[in-house]
């Protein structure tokens, strides 16, 4: 059977209308009050990053924010274990991304041993109580999963490894996982067991094609959560201040950082023309 793929120009004029639709809900969350937390979980490379970068790239950061928590403190280590996630609902007009959550500990906290059987049992037992308990106080919680092969990992891996701008993105933690790839597949099924819950269920995003994931999580966020453009006032841009007393300070008082941008074009030009003589003199031969 053929696979199919989204050609580039496709998927960037669906992202663009997409991303419309992304700041015309916000604007809807924030004019209605809302509170809305999105989830996303998934394996290492799995293009959580990607999809909430794809989110928040022409959204309010006053209104829409991303938590990715670090290692817990000891004392965070000894509060209530949904405690520091809580510091970061949402308040009324706002949108929370968590990229990894509370789901730690049913994934990397089991696998790696980091909590004990008994603090990881009463996780199964509490997440979806906690759950319900925010979805009845007005939160819209969406939960994500996001499914990677382990071949599109491994090719993913190999691309962190070999590009120095995208090494910091893999962690000891993050080699350590592929030697318990079967670990956290069950892990993640038993998660899954307890947490899908008709309040809050899971929802699957393929992710060995970027592109596609990226379409269908924004498509599927937009649609979960019903909202309406709102009607705005048209924007006049007002005339400039009428300056009769205002006197700027001398250009060589202040200090520029230097135009390394302008010498650049320089150089560009200045090899362009030697490119153009070196051609002339070629074809006068």
């Amino acid at each position: 059977m053929a696979e199919y793929k989204l050609k580039k120009d496709s998927y960037e004029k669906e992202l663009a209308r997409l991303q419309v639709e992304l700041v015309k809900l916000q604007e809807w969350v924030k004019q209605k009050n809302l509170k809305v937390v999105v989830i996303f979980e998934g394996r290492d490379a799995a293009g959580k990053g990607g999809v909430i970068k794809r989110i928040t790239e022409k959204l309010n950061p006053r209104v829409c924010r991303v938590i990715a928590l670090g290692i817990p403190t000891e004392r965070q280590k000894s509060q209530w274990y949904f405690q520091r996630y809580t510091d970061h609902l949402p308040a009324s007009g706002e949108i929370v991304l968590f990229d990894r959550s509370w789901y730690n500990r049913a994934g990397v906290e089991k696998v790696m041993g980091f909590c004990s059987k008994k603090e990881y049992e009463e996780f199964l037992r509490s997440c979806p109580e906690f759950e319900k308990m925010l979805v009845r106080s007005g939160i819209i919680l969406v939960k994500y999963w996001f499914s990677v092969s382990a071949e599109e990992q491994e090719k993913r891996f190999n691309e962190r490894i070999k590009d120095i701008t995208k090494q910091w993105k893999l962690s000891p933690m993050d080699l350590e996982a592929r030697n318990r790839w079967v670990e956290y597949s069950i892990a993640k099924d038993e998660m899954m067991d307890y947490t899908d819950i008709k309040q809050a269920p899971w929802y699957v995003v393929p992710s060995d094609n970027k592109k596609h994931a990226r379409i269908n999580c924004i498509t599927h966020l937009l649609d979960t959560i019903p909202y309406e453009e709102i009607q705005r006032e048209k924007l006049v841009l007002p005339p400039k201040q009428v300056n009769d007393f205002y006197i700027r300070p001398p250009k060589n008082e202040q200090t520029f950082v230097p135009d390394i941008a302008i010498a650049m074009a320089k150089e560009e030009e200045a090899a362009k023309l030697t490119k153009k003589e070196k051609k002339s003199k070629k074809d006068k031969k």
